[in-house]
């Protein structure tokens, strides 16, 4: 089918600002549904054809739609992230709706700060709204956007914003040429620099980047002081409010893979109609090869374990919402669809979480084993110091950070040969192992500081002895010093076999830097918090005080 394109229609919303949009249409015929999609990096760019592919679509019998969100690149306005999207998203649907030759019936596609604008439409409750297909967004913004267990996301907080910034910063000087290349000029030079000096800059809650160069962070000083500007861009809590289909897809080395798994999971508990797709793929990489492991060709989104590309996938299911009826020779996607690393499949289930999974214990213990045997009275305790002039590097992960920094399973041994890092292995396994679910870890701990955080990882030992991330997570916390107490770490979610032979690892630290800013072991508040000094930290392995991970098994 051949496609016509438009470039920057003028759509106007509510308060007469002029947002501008990219339309795709098949040629000839209709009337076809809309495919809509608003974004704030640049329709132009090619990142909107990896994640939406615009004409792959309008091959498929719909009038794809791409905005420029209000603000940036061809589109007026103030650019204010995550401020203005329900009403605009409400406002464009309305308007994409009415264009010539649609049906009159609207979805929503992409992935990211798209994904949110997607909830935020919805949650507008636009008429002409019938379905939307959210890829790697958040739910909660401070579990995994703008923070993760109290600390900040400086990874993504950081050159997010110093990028976003670049065309602020042009829009600013675009009648003064003189000061547009200075000025241009001294960003760039702070975004080259994020990874060897920006990301140590204090304070981290407060960042200076941003006040050297006037441009909005990604939200979280707003957040921290604004918690009412905070909830207007959340989804948790509010799914039942979209009477909506939602197909949802993440990756599980995803800096948002437990906000894609808790929109599924909400919208499922609603009564909505949700379907769920997980992959092993990172925030932007959606092949086979993910980090260090090579998954199998079967693991692309270009596959899909040979059920088709996922944007066929989408063009499928969208088609059955927006249309009168899917294709005959459509296959239904299942509830759930996962990729189960370590065995490297892809599974069909109708649930998630799985009912079948059992939360189980595995035990810390103070020689350093992991097993699910309990320790016992007399375990012991185990001592390091968390210096925030050196803290534990970021080796892998789910993450989204300056591109020095790689995503997904990694070798951990420049992790695992810190003093500051406690390592906790088990005895090789004598049969395969999965893990599927929600991973917690409880760290019965003290610290001689006021406030400390607790970082655990749970990690793959394979018969060569490489240990490979799986999962982590954060807390901070407030404390007495000196005095234990139990502490919760939710490692967020996992599908993954840990094979007979390989070994189960756990490390215990306090920094994975600069995924998450430092605590700098003062109390101060990371908006203004400048000054630091050591903490010794303390981790109990006894009857009283078991620290233990929570895997959810599943038995074959």
């Amino acid at each position: 089918m051949d496609v016509t394109v438009e470039y920057d229609v003028p759509a106007t919303m509510r308060d007469g600002t002029v947002l501008r949009a990219n339309i795709y249409r098949p040629a000839s015929g209709g009337p076809y549904p809309v495919l809509l999609a608003r974004l704030p990096y640049g329709k132009n760019f090619a990142l909107v054809s990896a994640m939406v592919d615009p004409l792959g679509l309008a091959r498929g019998g719909f009038i794809v739609v791409i905005q420029d969100t209000r603000g940036r690149f061809a589109s007026d306005g103030e650019w204010e992230p995550w401020t203005y999207e329900a009403d605009d998203g409400y406002d464009t649907v309305r308007w994409a709706a009415a264009l010539p030759d649609t049906n009159g019936r609207v979805g929503m596609i992409g992935g990211s700060y798209f994904g949110n604008t997607q909830w935020m439409a919805a949650l507008s409750k636009p008429p002409e709204l019938h379905a939307i297909a959210p890829q790697i967004t958040f739910s909660e913004p401070n579990d995994g956007l703008f923070a993760r267990g109290g600390a900040i996301e400086l990874g993504i907080t950081l050159p997010w914003s110093l990028m976003q910034g670049m065309d602020t910063v042009m829009k600013r000087h675009a009648d003064d040429p003189a000061a547009l290349g200075p000025a241009l000029g001294a960003l760039i030079h702070d975004t080259d620099r994020t990874a060897p000096s920006g990301y140590w800059e204090l304070p981290s809650g407060r960042h200076p980047a941003f006040q050297r160069h006037g441009i909005p962070d990604l939200g979280f000083e707003r957040a921290l002081n604004d918690p009412e500007w905070s909830a207007a861009c959340r989804v948790a809590g509010r799914q039942a409010e979209v009477d909506l289909p939602s197909l949802n897809i993440g990756g599980w080395y995803d800096i948002f893979c437990q906000g894609t798994l808790d929109n599924y999971t909400e919208s499922r508990a609603a009564g909505r109609p949700a379907t769920l797709i997980m992959g092993p793929w990172t925030h932007m990489n959606r092949t086979g090869q993910i980090g260090d492991v090579n998954f199998g060709m079967a693991a692309s989104a270009d596959l899909l374990g040979f059920r088709g590309t996922l944007t066929g996938v989408q063009t499928k299911w969208f088609r059955k919402w927006l249309t009168s009826g899917a294709a005959p020779s459509a296959p239904e996607l299942p509830p759930v669809l996962l990729f189960v690393m370590g065995k490297n499949e892809w599974r069909e289930e109708q649930e998630w979480p799985l009912a079948r999974a059992v939360d189980t214990d595995v035990f810390l213990h103070p020689d350093g084993g992991l097993a699910f045997d309990a320790p016992g009275p007399d375990g012991g305790i185990k001592t390091y110091v968390h210096d925030p002039a050196d803290p534990v590097p970021t080796v892998g992960g789910a993450t989204l950070m300056s591109s020095e920094y790689r995503s997904g399973p990694l070798d951990q041994a420049p992790v695992e040969g810190r003093p500051d890092v406690l390592v906790y292995t088990s005895e090789p396994l004598a049969e395969d192992l999965e893990v599927t679910g929600r991973v917690r870890a409880f760290v019965h701990a003290a610290t001689d500081a006021p406030s400390t955080d607790w970082v655990v990882r749970l990690c793959d030992v394979d018969s060569q002895g490489v240990s490979l991330n799986v999962v982590d997570g954060i807390a901070r916390v407030k404390t007495i010093p000196g005095q234990f107490a139990a502490h919760v770490v939710d490692l967020w979610s996992t599908s993954y076999v840990f094979r007979a032979g390989h070994r189960l690892r756990v490390h215990v630290t306090s920094s994975n830097f600069p995924r998450w800013d430092r605590n700098l072991s003062t109390g101060a508040s990371p908006d203004s918090g400048t000054d630091f000094h050591p903490a010794r930290q303390e981790i109990a392995h006894d009857a009283a005080r078991p620290s233990r991970i929570v895997l959810p098994v599943v038995r074959p």
